[in-house]
């Protein structure tokens, strides 16, 4: 099971760090960036390492607290194998790797954004460009909110699911992992679906 304080994106860390100091936009910008950069560039598993570990630089230059780090590279893993199985199943074991770390390097940038940024300075500057840009500001802070709370909810999900199906003794079951997972997150979704719903949200 993954306790509640391993879960990625989930707990700013305060420090004084070049990371620390740049503007929240600034760094959504290059968030997004280098997720998009990684997801066209990423095509062998040798490329993958250069983006991980361009990440892990990043930790290193924002002084985190290396068991913070590792807990929170660590705590993908259940949704990263997951992927990782399924690429192999329907392709080959280096398609798998790379996937696997392309993958493992956006979710870890991720992660050292929230690590190093308040939620509220993130809404707050989104808030801002957004308004200068004409677009609705409430429905799309909404989504990101709700995306930000969602995604460590889902790997809990899939941790749940993982010991479940290891007390079963279906380790190796791919169907066992991937419905009750699939199952979950419909359910989940709908469930917030209806709250926006009767919040007359949309409307």
């Amino acid at each position: 099971m993954i306790r509640p304080s391993s879960i990625p994106l989930g707990v700013y860390v305060p420090r004084r760090s070049p990371v620390h100091s740049l503007p929240p936009t600034v760094k959504l910008v290059v968030l997004v960036g280098f997720v998009v950069l990684t997801s066209l560039a990423v095509t062998t598993w040798p490329r993958g390492l250069v983006a991980l570990g361009t990440v892990v630089v990043g930790f290193a230059v924002a002084r985190l607290p290396v068991r913070v780090v590792v807990r929170q590279l660590v705590a993908w893993w259940p949704v990263l194998v997951t992927v990782g199985v399924l690429s192999w199943w329907r392709g080959d074991a280096a398609e798998a790797v790379t996937t696997v770390l392309a993958l493992w390097a956006s979710a870890a940038a991720a992660s050292l954004l929230t690590l190093t940024t308040r939620v509220e300075e993130m809404m707050d500057s989104l808030d801002a460009a957004l308004a200068r840009l004409g677009i609705p500001v409430e429905t799309v802070s909404l989504a990101l909110s709700l995306t930000l709370r969602l995604i460590p909810r889902q790997v809990v999900t899939v941790s749940e699911v993982l010991d479940a199906r290891k007390a079963r003794g279906a380790e190796r079951s791919v169907r066992a992992l991937a419905v009750p997972v699939v199952v979950r997150t419909v359910t989940t979704a709908r469930r917030v679906a209806d709250a926006l719903a009767a919040r007359g949200v949309g409307d």
